[in-house]
């Protein structure tokens, strides 16, 4: 199957109107699901500072190398699974007295390095902003304890509690409305090319001449048109027979 470019590129400008109106109808779908369909989530933020001990000397000061800032950072990956461990998350949900199970909180919250430093993040996201910004300064307290009983040497402060979230974190309007606009023009061209590709209908002579490279020896006029060619008959209306009869006179 040989693709004519300039063929599909004349389908889609012939019908500019209906993939324009499909951009538009999908932007405005997507616009009306997502403010109306789709629950707001917002996330809480605290900061978590790794100390290791081994660089952990009080007030004193000491030189600190590159592979000691690395061990500690190394221990950010540690830290995160042993806040996402059961027994973790079951103490916070006790003692935030939230009424989620493990899986829930669990898919709640993320965690990572904040620009390969020691300070993580912890983030909590929900649909509540209060009860997000409670779970989250609720881990920030129950982390520590949890870290030194289990590694050696090592523990987690708090950088920064959790504060009420402004605005909320998801969906975006923006966002989902372009995505919408992206969709419809995907799939109103999409439709237009597949239509012209299978489209097995010979409208022209041109089209013979062009791609079989085959000699018209006669044209069958089309009867039925109404439109007038110096090439075709046409088919008179009545209108067309009353302005003959007028000009006759």
């Amino acid at each position: 199957m040989e693709i004519d470019l300039l063929r599909l590129a004349r389908a889609l400008w012939d019908h500019i109107l209906v993939i324009v109106l499909s951009a538009v109808i999908c932007g405005v779908i997507a616009l009306g699901f997502t403010q109306f369909f789709i629950t707001p989530m917002y996330r809480a933020t605290a900061l978590m500072y790794v100390n290791n001990s081994s660089i952990s000397v009080g007030s004193t000061k000491v030189s600190i190398s590159a592979s000691d800032l690395t061990a500690a950072q190394n221990l950010v990956d540690t830290y995160i699974v042993i806040l996402k461990s059961r027994t973790t998350l079951n103490e916070v949900i006790k003692k935030a007295e939230v009424d989620y199970t493990y899986e829930e909180l669990y898919k709640m919250i993320s965690s990572g390095s904040v620009n390969n430093t020691e300070i993580f993040n912890v983030d909590v996201t929900g649909p509540d902003p209060a009860e997000a910004e409670k779970i989250a300064n609720t881990i920030a307290e129950v982390l520590p304890n949890k870290i030194s009983a289990i590694v050696d040497g090592s523990s987690v402060r708090i950088v920064d509690y959790a504060v009420l979230p402004a605005k909320k974190d998801s969906p975006s309007l923006s966002r989902n409305g372009m995505m919408g606009i992206l969709l419809g023009l995907v799939l109103s061209c999409g439709v237009i090319i597949l239509m012209e590709l299978f489209d097995e209908l010979i409208h022209d002579e041109d089209y013979l001449i062009e791609t079989y490279h085959l000699p018209i020896l006669a044209v069958v006029p089309d009867l039925q048109s109404t439109e007038k060619s110096s090439n075709y008959y046409y088919k008179a209306t009545d209108s067309d027979r009353r302005k003959k009869h007028a000009q006759t006179k």
